[in-house]
């Protein structure tokens, strides 16, 4: 069976990546789990823009509108506990519908939650993280690299998260 990991891009965008024969800088980095999934504390990272309705600004979408190309690179944390009427999605990339009727298809919360109510994982990190997916283009995630990815990284340790899991949109 043949898998098209391009299928649901933009043609655009599909052909700029099928024609780049630029070699990663690095190699994706694996860390396996150190314990088993039973005993682990998972935190879900989703690139769906979502963000707390009354709590937080949105993602900066006036400024890529202006600028085309380029992304918020910013991150928004969204407590384990938030419900669907406090969610809010800036992305100017994906449509927003079934996000706002059940954030879950970008942001599993309830079915991690059945997860860890079935013992298969541990437990919940206290907070998810959200990004906007969108980094401009071509991309540029130094951003990511070098200040989210960090920042989140801190609180996940000191939430005592052992892996995360990414919804990419």
């Amino acid at each position: 069976m043949t898998v098209d990991s391009f299928k649901f891009l933009p043609r655009l965008i599909a052909t700029f990546y099928q024609l780049d024969e630029r070699e990663p800088a690095e190699q994706t980095p694996f860390s396996a789990l150190n314990k088993p999934l039973a005993n682990s504390r998972i935190a879900l990272i989703t690139t769906g823009g979502l963000y707390r309705k009354e709590q937080q600004l949105p993602f900066d979408l006036a400024h890529e509108r202006q600028e085309p190309t380029w992304g918020d690179p910013a991150f928004r944390t969204i407590p384990r506990t938030i419900t669907q009427a406090e969610i809010g999605v800036a992305h100017l990339h994906i449509n927003p519908e079934f996000i706002l009727q059940d954030f879950n298809v970008v942001l599993p919360l309830t079915r991690l939650r059945e997860l860890v109510d079935g013992g298969e994982v541990g437990s919940m990190a206290d907070e998810a993280y959200s990004l906007m997916g969108y980094q401009g283009f071509p991309p540029d995630t130094t951003s990511w690299e070098m200040v989210a990815a960090p920042r989140m990284i801190e609180r996940m340790k000191t939430d005592r998260v052992d892996g995360a899991i990414l919804v990419p949109t």
